[in-house]
């Protein structure tokens, strides 16, 4: 019986190899077909061409292949925009005659304000050529409408609305539901402000905690309501009426009048407005073409890396030891390609834009060690900050040469924090679960899941904490040059805006990533447009092949469907990584901006 069972797994598993080989190469047929007719399909961008700008969903900073979890729920097809694809189409565009104008149409796009402070600033900068900017939606929501501001011509539905009501902040706290299912969440942490750890051991905010997030909310507004102030030529006082008497109850009529919409429009009726903007005779002649088919026509050449270039190297997302390269800032990765970069001749110069609220205090530091090695080299690092640059975000930028921050990046958060959870009462208390332990002393099981540290272990975790938060201070102290007691003051875990961190000496300067792209191509002797993104984008054969064979039918639960929004799941998931992710973290506290 036991030589039948063998032959019986012997020949399925040989079968199974079989389907896979099959599969492999079903899978390399479709890629390598795909790929022939992308090289033939590349969109013409003739005499008559627009930038067709969507604002709809997750803009994400640059593309990254889908994972397998994304393939499955949604068919890993993301049509949308990069940042990077908008902004560099956009000051390509400004000098290319065949390029009229921009379409900016606004359904709802997902996208933090500092990075549409970017896109404002890089709509301003195409509008300079004197070329037109249309904006168009059904309805405005509000973060929707702060980049429409910018537009020349800013046209609504009739029976649409721009709503305008003011921004808020969310956190939601989990104590409620740990309790019940019986998870003690043991937190050691350094810096009255820290609050990361507050959702897991708490009900409400600190007082502490709701101090910084007034201020920040208050802070945010401003830029907001000025901006729209100075973009629409508006009284200042206007974005605070329109807030306060919630201005998706104003008529298109009464938008008009004081100055919030040009005029409107149907759907059906945008191309003849577009046309008469920027001088198409006929709407049959209108030639629509969104950032990444321009950027993949022969109208734009793009820097090579065999060519002697700045190094503009994206580290967006949670800073993790191990995970998803793309989707995390991976510490080994990031510190392979920095020094890759560093050795590398061509490069003049790194650009290391961050995007990250933090993570892994152990791979923050390895990662700060990479920018020493860079500069080691005798080449200069610039930080260009976005949505956020907090916590592990900033432990890795503190060493720049420069840093530069949009004026709402959040960042700071200087502090760290450590969380051991206990899983003894759901497995005990819930489940039935029990254990026996060997040990050969006190500590054998220092760090243990299921049951709770003793004081002496807590004592020892909250040195290890400290240790750490110096190792921290003392990083930001010698790279902004400035008192180490100095950064303690200002850190305690606080959380800072871009425009008030140039004031503590954070951040040099309010500025972008093109802004600090063509500083650092000045002080390295390049051109403005000489600059290679990392890690390079070799995924548009897979974006080819998804949107090949993306269908409908392949479909997960949604969020909807669940009743959940995004940051709590990003916060249950959170809790699910306890149990793996490095026990010392560096990272600012997760917040839902309304």
């Amino acid at each position: 019986m036991s030589i039948l069972k063998r032959f019986f797994i012997a020949t399925l598993g040989t079968i199974t190899g079989i389907w896979i080989t099959i599969l492999m190469l079903f899978i390399a047929i479709i890629f390598l077909v795909v790929g022939m007719a992308g090289k033939s399909s590349i969109k013409t961008v003739n005499d008559n061409s627009v930038l067709h700008i969507k604002l709809s969903g997750a803009i994400a900073e640059r593309y990254t292949s889908p994972s397998i979890q994304e393939i499955i729920s949604d068919g890993g097809l993301n049509e949308n925009p990069t940042l990077s694809d908008i902004i560099t189409a956009l000051d390509r565009a400004a000098e290319d005659k065949n390029i009229k104008g921009v379409y900016l149409e606004c359904g709802g796009a997902a996208l933090g304000i500092a990075s549409r402070e970017e896109l404002i600033e890089a709509i301003g900068r195409f509008r300079k050529s004197g070329k037109k900017v249309v904006a168009y939606a059904d309805a405005y929501t509000q973060l929707d409408y702060l980049v429409a501001s910018a537009a020349d011509q800013v046209l609504l539905n009739p029976v649409g609305h721009v709503d305008i009501h003011g921004i808020g902040m969310t956190v939601p706290f989990f104590k409620g539901l740990l309790d019940k299912l019986g998870v003690e969440v043991q937190v050691i942490k350094v810096g009255s402000f820290k609050s990361a750890v507050e959702p897991y051991i708490m009900t409400e905010m600190s007082d502490s905690a709701r101090l910084q997030s007034t201020i920040m909310v208050d802070s945010l507004w401003s830029y907001y309501s000025a901006t729209l102030a100075a973009n629409r030529s508006l009284a200042p006082s206007v974005p605070n009426m329109l807030a306060d008497s919630l201005s998706m109850s104003w008529s298109p009529t009464q938008l008009a009048d004081n100055k919030v919409i040009t005029a409107t429009a149907y759907g059906r009726n945008v191309k003849t407005e577009l046309c008469k903007a920027m001088g198409i005779k006929d709407k049959d002649d209108l030639n629509l073409v969104t950032p990444a088919e321009y950027l993949q026509s022969d109208r734009v050449e793009l820097h090579k890396p065999s060519e002697k270039h700045i190094a503009v190297v994206y580290a967006v997302g949670d800073i993790v030891d191990e995970g998803n390269e793309g989707k995390e800032i991976v510490g080994s990765k990031m510190v392979e390609l920095i020094q890759r970069l560093a050795d590398d001749d061509k490069v003049a110069g790194m650009v290391l834009r961050v995007n990250s609220p933090g993570g892994s205090a152990f791979a923050s530091e390895q990662i700060w060690e990479a920018t020493e090695y860079f500069k080691s080299k005798k080449k200069p690092v610039y930080v260009s900050m976005g949505d956020y640059a907090a916590s592990g975000g900033y432990y890795i930028s503190c060493n720049a040469d420069y840093i530069y921050a949009d004026a709402t990046t959040l960042t700071g958060s200087i502090g760290v924090f450590g969380m051991i959870p206990n899983f003894g009462g759901t497995l005990t208390d819930k489940l039935g679960i029990s254990f026996s332990r060997v040990n050969s002393g006190p500590n054998a099981q220092f760090i243990s899941v299921t049951e709770p540290m003793t004081p002496e272990q807590k004592d020892a975790m909250q040195r290890n904490v400290e240790n750490t938060y110096d190792l921290f201070t003392s990083r930001v102290a010698a790279g902004r040059k400035m008192e180490q007691a100095r950064v303690k003051q200002i850190g305690e875990g606080r959380v800072w805006i871009g425009s008030y961190a140039i004031k503590i000496g954070l951040v040099d300067a309010i500025g972008s990533l093109h802004t600090a792209i063509n500083a650092l191509a000045k002080k390295a002797g390049v051109a403005p447009t000489a600059y290679v993104n990392y890690p390079e984008d070799t995924s548009s054969f897979l974006r080819e092949f998804m949107a090949a064979t993306a269908s409908d039918g392949i479909k997960g639960i949604s969020l909807d469907q669940l009743q959940l929004d995004a940051k709590t799941v990003e916060h249950l998931m959170f809790i699910n990584r306890l149990r793996t992710m490095n026990p010392i973290q560096a990272r600012m506290p997760a917040v839902e901006m309304e």
